[in-house]
């Protein structure tokens, strides 16, 4: 069994790993042979040689790597060029972004991959350990508060001083899955008072668990999705929560969105006149900006000035702290790898809930159903 490591494409700007050193070596079995691409964690400072003394065989030509591999290990969506480098029959493990980008499932398909997308993983205790939306959420969620404060003309904190007392600064976290979940706690530590939403009545005690404050709004309908995902909600049970909030808006210094409906344009929370609204000096962090955003005004990748509100609307939170997010995206996949490899060679048991959410393509067919919906492919009832 020969399983690759690849590097990212340059263009792609993504800085993980699929699998760091310490974690393949806790993998190298007698039949399990692993191959790196030449400089493949560079970007996570890692080094040809380190993955050497870990045993595997670094390969310069990208070529003979994909070419030759059993099974492919990548964090990027692979691109159309690169699903043609791969051998037929081969399996792939990487993020795929199937709902929103659908004609790349069925490019794999037609190369005859199995391909395994990472955003499928089953929010199960059982999947818990290869669950990578959760594990890279966190980190978006840290590092979107360390934006805010660097961007904020003012102290986080509360400060008695000879010169006066400064207020502690006023955070709105709008979200409260693992991303937001983890701006709360680091916005609190850094001493800010600190309010946040959740469409997810639910989720109220792990706010309250973190010392902030949440805000409730009884939208009288279902909210929650399979997998415990956010729901996308009536427009009227929007326009009921948007009241409700542009209050909290105004008054907050740092508002940090994360709410995000998987494969659909993100869900409009923040509207320009709310924008608008803020205190000069504020800054918004749009954690959805990849999916269009959750202000209104939010252009993806870049950093905007609106009115004297700053805002960030970043795309690849978890790729600017490389080091600690391969470390943790490598621990899913090798569990994930475990999972499926038995006796050197793939489980594709269809009857367990991980391996038939994950797989998404197979034996020249696309699997989810999801997928076929958006390419216009029947679906079958059973």
């Amino acid at each position: 069994m020969k399983i690759a490591i690849t590097r990212e494409a340059i263009e792609v700007g993504e800085r993980r790993v699929a699998l760091i050193p310490a974690t393949m070596a806790r993998l190298v079995q007698p039949d399990w042979h692993f191959l790196v691409e030449a400089h493949a964690g560079e970007g996570s400072y890692i080094s040809d040689q380190d993955y050497s003394d870990a045993g595997a065989a670094v390969v310069a030509d990208r070529a003979e790597l994909w070419g030759h591999a059993d099974v492919i290990l990548k964090v990027a969506p692979p691109s159309r060029d690169e699903i043609e480098q791969m051998r037929p029959g081969t399996a792939l493990i990487s993020f795929l972004n199937p709902l929103a980008d659908p004609e790349l499932i069925q490019a794999l398909a037609a190369r005859q991959i199995t391909a395994f997308s990472m955003e499928l993983i089953p929010r199960t205790s059982r999947a818990q350990s290869m669950d990578a939306l959760s594990s890279q959420a966190g980190i978006a969620g840290y590092k979107a508060v360390l934006l805010a404060a660097a961007a904020l003309p003012k102290f986080f904190p509360m400060l008695t001083t000879a010169a006066g007392t400064i207020r502690p600064a006023k955070v709105f976290v709008m979200g409260a899955g693992v991303a937001g979940l983890q701006a709360i706690a680091t916005a609190r530590r850094l001493g800010a008072i600190v309010e946040a939403f959740d469409i997810r009545p639910a989720v109220k005690e792990e706010v309250q668990s973190l010392g902030a404050k949440f805000v409730e709004i009884d939208l009288e309908e279902d909210t929650v999705a399979e997998g415990g995902y956010a729901k996308e909600v009536s427009e009227a049970a929007r326009a009921k929560t948007q009241a409700v909030l542009a209050e909290r808006i105004a008054q907050s210094d740092v508002v940090i969105t994360t709410a995000q409906v998987p494969g659909k344009r993100a869900p409009i929370l923040v509207t320009a006149e709310m924008v608008a609204g803020m205190e000069p000096g504020s800054v918004i962090v749009d954690l959805a900006a990849n999916q269009g955003g959750n202000c209104e005004v939010t252009d993806p990748g870049k950093d905007i000035n609106y009115h004297g509100i700053t805002i960030i609307g970043p795309t690849n939170l978890p790729s600017s702290m490389p080091v600690h997010a391969s470390q943790l995206y490598a621990k899913n996949v090798a569990t994930l790898l475990q999972y499926l490899i038995k006796d050197n060679g793939l489980n594709l048991d269809f009857e367990d809930d991980i391996v038939d959410a994950t797989c998404v393509t197979h034996g020249g067919e696309i699997r989810n159903d999801r997928v076929k919906a958006a390419l216009n492919i029947e679906v079958q009832v059973s």
